[in-house]
């Protein structure tokens, strides 16, 4: 029954994504028609490209993932791998680092 209703959200949805292009884009930007199976394949190129849902990527949970693994490799560091760490961030990232709380905080004094 998930197996079909699966398939039929996808057609659904790809059905949705081509009537959308052919409406709007064709017309405003003066692109070329797609029929199903393209707005299929934009689908498909579009989640390995973006990511999407899932525990690793996309904006239904992604972040929440990352943020958790962060703060778990920031407490199992050595202060000495923190204040390492908090550096190369300082470095890398434009003053802003995985602070003490575990959380970002914003760099107050000018990188060097």
């Amino acid at each position: 029954m998930f197996a079909v209703l699966g398939v039929a959200a996808i057609s659904l949805f790809s059905y949705v994504v081509m009537l959308l292009w052919n409406q709007v884009l064709a017309q405003v930007v003066h692109v070329s028609l797609i029929n199903f199976w393209q707005a299929l394949g934009l689908l498909v190129l579009s989640k390995i490209l973006f990511g999407g849902p899932g525990p690793r990527g996309g904006h239904w949970g992604g972040h929440r993932y990352w943020r958790k693994k962060m703060h778990e490799k920031w407490m199992a560091m050595s202060p000495e791998e923190r204040e390492k760490f908090k550096q190369e961030w300082k470095n890398r990232c434009g003053g802003y680092y995985w602070g003490e709380t575990g959380q970002f905080q914003e760099q107050t004094e000018p990188i060097k």
